[in-house]
């Protein structure tokens, strides 16, 4: 009975988690997805833009060509928050591109 009980409770789980990443998955926008480099890990991430331009206030991290140093359970990595350098001055100002692109985990190698 109890190995019944724990097999039904491990069935109800995996069902759980499968709608949550499910539900994750079909609210990730209609954009193709992209991939992150996080160099402090040595992994990629798949990701998705949710929102194209954000402004420019809060804290953002530093994405250069598809590389940024910190990702999913670092201290530094800020959700998905990130800042382009788009007009190659090296400041953070007006002129340059700020997006909400989470990265879905895993990391793969």
């Amino acid at each position: 009975m109890k190995l019944r009980k724990h097999i039904t409770s491990s069935l109800v789980v995996a069902g759980l988690a499968i709608g949550l990443a499910a539900a994750a998955y079909a609210n990730r926008g209609n954009g193709a997805l992209g991939t992150v480099y996080v160099s402090s890990q040595g992994l990629y991430y798949d990701t998705f833009v949710s929102a194209q331009q954000l402004p420019n206030r809060g804290p953002f991290q530093v994405l250069e060509d598809g590389v940024t140093e910190f990702g999913p359970g670092d201290p530094g990595y800020l959700g998905g928050r990130w800042w382009i350098d788009t007009n190659g001055d090296g400041e953070r100002n007006e002129g340059d591109t700020f997006l909400l692109c989470p990265l879905l985990p895993p990391g793969r190698p």
